[in-house]
Formats: structure tokens, sequence, C-alpha cells
């Protein structure tokens, strides 16, 4: 089996991150599977240490990725003074701590030194207190990595769902309804869906803006003269997609496990079901970027910092779940594109 090297951001050093790091892989067996490479500071894990009263949690300092030790928990130290750490507070050090390590973590993983990167939250109230222009790590990595459009990607063992926008205020969302914008969304789902997931027939259920999916142009007509045609179009393009569904029923009678994924039209759309079903093991994946890049489904919980009380279980997918994405797109490789054409459907419509 390969050992991959993954290259971990620390995020805000004043909130859980640490806490689950050092909870992660205090323990030998997740060794087997990984090579951590924390882009960070020695100092705030000694810090964390100590707090969380974790003598046994060892560590080796290294100065670049390639000299990273495997069964060994590695450490870039990012800053070379001035950093620390203040639970529970919002400083401008942990947003510089922050911005460097998502830098060089991104430089080495573009150089081919790292195989997957996780990231560990930010704090946006803490970011902007350094001008930080982007609304978080999502957006930041489509402008590095000079892509088009990314999707951000919920991701647990029961449920995926993909958002068409992100972090805007709900007033401006309306403007971000469009044919292209939603077949733009389409398109990497539906790539990630067979690149990433192994899922070569995917079926994707979108849903509706508004109330009862516009009831036929009566209660809005976005959902009818946008994305139903939205729907058509992709359809044309061999991308098996369906709806709109109104989204409150769609939950409630449980009609998301009759697809491979969810294109939801706003933040809360998506956000709201899927934390009420996977706060704890989600994860947040990056679809449309040329790397692998993952994050806990959650905060920086700077309410419980310091406390030892943080769940890693986020945190754990993070990595088998960016495994397993960088496994399947090297068995999707593989694949002769005749057998890909000819897998047979396995779903149906039925919601």
């Amino acid at each position: 089996m390969e050992i991959l090297r993954i290259g971990i951001t620390q995020g805000d050093i004043n909130g859980i991150n640490y806490e689950l790091l050092i909870k992660t892989f205090i323990g030998p067996e997740i060794y087997d599977y990984c090579v951590p490479i924390l882009y960070g500071s020695s100092k705030v894990l000694a810090f964390y240490k100590n707090i969380l009263k974790m003598p046994d949690f060892t560590y080796f300092i290294i100065d670049k990725p390639q000299k990273a030790i495997p069964r060994m928990f590695n450490v870039i130290n990012v800053m070379s003074g001035g950093i620390k750490a203040e639970p529970g507070q919002i400083t401008q050090i942990a947003a510089h701590a922050a911005l460097y390590s998502l830098e060089f973590a991104t430089r080495d993983l573009m150089n081919g030194h790292l195989d997957i990167l996780i990231t560990l939250p930010i704090n946006k109230k803490a970011m902007s207190l350094i001008n930080f222009k982007y609304t978080g790590h999502t957006d930041y990595l489509k402008a590095k990595f000079n892509v088009n459009d990314v999707l951000m990607f919920m991701i647990s063992e029961n449920i995926k769902i993909g958002l068409l926008t992100v972090h805007i205020p709900l007033k401006d969302v309306f403007q971000y309804i469009t044919i292209e914008n939603i077949l733009s969304k389409l398109r990497i789902m539906n790539k990630s869906l067979m690149f990433d997931f192994g899922i070569i027939r995917p079926i994707i259920a979108i849903l509706g803006l508004n109330p009862h999916a516009g009831e036929d142009g009566f209660i809005g007509t976005e959902d009818k003269e946008i994305i139903s045609i939205a729907i058509e179009e992709a359809r044309k393009e061999n991308i098996f997609a369906t709806g709109p569904f109104p989204a409150d029923s769609f939950f409630a009678k449980n009609a998301y496990k009759n697809y491979d994924a969810v294109l939801a039209m706003y933040h809360d759309q998506a956000l709201i079901p899927f934390k009420m079903l996977a706060f704890d093991e989600g994860v947040n994946f990056t679809a449309g970027l040329p790397y692998i890049r993952v994050s806990p489904a959650h905060g920086t919980a700077h309410d419980i910092a310091e406390r030892g009380i943080a769940n890693t279980s986020s945190f754990k997918n993070c990595i088998f779940t960016a495994i397993d994405i960088y496994n399947n797109r090297k068995k999707y490789l593989s694949l002769p594109k005749n057998k890909l054409e000819k897998m047979p459907r396995e779903h149906t419509e039925e919601t």
C-alpha cells in the first residue's frame, strides 16, 4: 500500500486545530496510512501538548517535506518567531500564522512534494485583520491554482451535497442563479463523482431556489425559467441531472438517498441538512482543483479551545476520504475509455 505524504495547514492557532492534531496522531495506527506534515509551529504544538497533558505525543522538526520521516509526526515551522497561541482569542498573529502555513503548504503541493492537502479551519474575522481578500480556503485555492470554477462539495458516508453559491449574503444569491453557473457546477460535480468517487454513471438531484420549487412559476420564476433549463442543457451533455426539487420535502422524505449527489442553490440550503445528518463526520472537499484538498466540516470552535473536548471524527475522515479520492483517481485513469462508456446505469430516478 502506498503511504501518502499529507500536508496539513495549521489554520487558526487559537481554536481546536492543534488539539485535533495531537489526539489524532498520538496513536500508531494512523501512520500505516500516511506521513503527516504540519505546516505550523513546534512552539504552539508544545504549548497544546502541555495543556492537553499528553507527554507521549512526539514530533520531528524538518525544513522541507522531502525530509519527512515515516511513522512520525513531522513539523515545518512557518514562522521564525513572535508566534503565540491565545486560546479562544482572535488575533493578528493567529491570522498571519494561518496565512503563512497556507502559502507554504500550497507551494509544496504545487511542486509535487505533497500528495494531499488538508486545511484546518481559519477564523474569518481574524483573517480580516490582515486584509485577507478571500472568503475562505476555497476562493484562495481557486485563485492560486488558476482554475475557472470549483465546487464546495460536502461529503459524508450518507450524503454528498455541493453548493452553487457559498459565502455570500442571501440578498445577492439571485444574481448567481444563471444557466451557465448551474451548468458549470454540474460539470464539476459530475466529473468529481466519476473521477474522485468511482461512480461511473452519476445521478444528481438539483434543489429549487424558491419555496415549493416555484410552484410552476407562481412563487418565483427562477426554478422554471433558469434551473429547469440548465437541467435540460446538462442532459444534452450526458450529465444525468434531475429536478428542481422543493428542498424541504426532499430532505423530509429522505429523497437524497436515491441520488449520488445533490446540488443546492445557497449555503444554508445545503449546510443545514448536511450538518444535521453528518456534523461530526462531514468533510469539505474542493472539487475542480488539480490537487486534492479537504477540510473538516466545522469551524475553529474558539469557544471550546484548550478544554480538551474537541471531536476528531471530521478531521480523521478528512484523512481517509482524501486517501480514497487519491486511489480512486488512479483507478479511474487506469480504466480504458471504452469500458467506461459501456458501464451500466445502476440507479433510478425515483424520489
